[in-house]
């Protein structure tokens, strides 16, 4: 997508209901939206916030151009008066939001916007495109990675993923989830990532014979020499022509770095252990036996578990496309709004389902580390006015099983602030780390974790508790309403 198409990259009714706002008096309110999920994706219990850098490029270059502005005058809907502000449509309100890469809970805002309305409403459809998707790869492609105990992974999805932007932006996240690289050329040149490929079977095909492929590849290539070996035999055929090639190439004088097989079908525990002994009775131990096959973390963390010799796993369709949870689940949701003095009232919305019910007023998120471990005891929500002192003790509350309560003990206990200023009016006050810089802090984050949160199957949850003050209001609000 080209930056130039952002502004329509939006559904009709944010536009019908600006210019509903505009013929308002509702026109100058100022209101707070948050941006949230309710679920963790992929039945994690976390997720990895992601696409904040995407989500500023948008914000700073939300322009409407003269061919946009006619053909929204072509849909008859539109009054003149309120296409000649959009001609001059800039943001101007502020946006907080939680650094890409954080390990995040549902309920807590990961974005906050604070505008006046219409400009409110005009980024909701584009902010919950850009941070659903990304924050989505980027968790799936975390618990991969944890699934892979250590070994390296690779992002192979290009050609499965739901489109370009997808497939680019997809490749980004899972390099911010932990996959060391990616397959995909035009991610390596945009966001500055590694780029890795071996070859395809076709390669193979071409030639008179497979050990003539081979031969041909590491000739091209002696320091990234990973030869796909399953397109005839693997086992009889495949791993004796990589070997030999392998012998040719010491003999010849290569370093043999970063050299090793790709199995792609077939029992992969099976093969990947028979293929171990074959490269260590000929002396090439330390050759790399990487896999692809339609895995994700659960195939791979099962291979683990039959001690299969896999040291490199290149995943790709379940991967780019989170194929056991295909989306991501953020919501934007009023919050507060201004009243007739100026001031912010809070706002709730209210649902037969209690878990849509959201929470009311401007919140700030608050991080609680064990102070021995620095692992995660809890996140807590609360008003933005609240302050807590990491000397007194700090009582946490269920917010639907108030009896259960987590009493912290001064100096057991230090406290963090997740979200940060990114826009103040108008303008971007945040730099955006490079990607592998966001990898390395996600890193860091996924390790704030314990091993129980971590499993792939019924993972431990994380406590996200309310202040009381927050929960007081809530409950306050929702009483009012009913």
């Amino acid at each position: 997508m080209d930056i130039q198409n952002w502004p329509l990259l939006t559904d009709l009714y944010e536009l019908t209901m600006m210019q509903g706002y505009f013929n308002s008096p509702q026109e100058n309110k100022t209101v707070v939206f948050d941006l949230f999920y309710r679920i963790n994706p992929s039945n994690a219990s976390f997720a990895i916030t992601c696409g904040l850098e995407q989500a500023i490029e948008y914000i700073k270059n939300l322009k409407f151009t003269d061919s946009q502005l006619n053909y929204l005058k072509s849909l008859g809907i539109f009054d003149d008066e309120f296409l000649n502000y959009l001609k001059n449509f800039k943001f101007s309100g502020d946006i907080l939001a939680i650094p890409e890469g954080t390990v995040v809970f549902p309920m807590e805002p990961l974005l906050q916007v604070k505008a006046p309305i219409m400009e409110a409403q005009l980024v909701e459809t584009a902010l919950l495109n850009i941070i659903n998707h990304q924050s989505l790869i980027a968790t799936k492609a975390a618990r991969v990675v944890w699934a892979a105990s250590g070994d390296p992974v690779l992002e192979f999805g290009l050609r499965r993923a739901q489109g370009p932007d997808a497939g680019t932006y997809g490749a980004r996240a899972a390099v911010i989830g932990g996959c060391v690289g990616t397959s995909n050329v035009l991610t390596g040149q945009l966001f500055d990532v590694p780029v890795k490929g071996t070859h395809a079977h076709s390669w193979v095909m071409s030639f008179q014979s497979e050990l003539e492929a081979f031969r041909a590849y590491a000739k091209k290539f002696p320091d990234a020499c990973l030869l796909l070996v399953d397109t005839y035999n693997t086992l009889e055929q495949g791993i004796p022509n990589a070997i030999q090639c392998f012998k040719e190439m010491k003999a010849a004088g290569y370093p043999l770095k970063g050299y090793g097989i790709r199995l792609d079908s077939g029992d992969l525990a099976y093969i990947s252990k028979q293929a171990r002994k074959m490269l260590d009775a000929a002396g090439f131990e330390d050759a790399i036996i990487s896999a692809s096959s339609d895995l994700d973390e659960n195939l791979i963390a099962s291979l683990k578990l039959q001690g299969a010799k896999i040291t490199l796993w290149g995943v790709g369709t379940k991967l780019i496309t989170s194929d056991d949870c295909p989306a991501f689940g953020g919501v934007y949701k009023l919050a507060a709004e201004t009243d007739e003095t100026g001031e912010f009232v809070p706002k709730i919305k209210l649902s037969n389902n209690p878990s849509k019910v959201t929470l009311p007023g401007i919140k700030k998120v608050i991080r609680i580390y064990d102070k021995t471990t620095n692992k995660i005891k809890a996140d807590l929500i609360t008003l933005e006015h609240e302050t807590y002192d990491e000397n007194n003790p700090l009582t946490l509350f269920d917010q639907t099983a108030t009896w259960k309560r987590m009493e912290l003990k001064p100096g057991s206990y230090y406290l963090r602030e997740l979200l940060t200023p990114v826009f103040v009016n108008g303008e971007c006050v945040y730099t955006s780390p490079k990607t592998m810089e966001i990898r390395e802090y996600a890193q860091k984050e996924l390790n704030t974790l314990w091993d129980e949160h971590r499993r792939l199957a019924n993972p431990h949850t994380v406590p996200v508790d309310l202040s009381e003050e927050l929960y007081v209001l809530r409950e306050r609000m929702i009483r009012e309403f009913k």
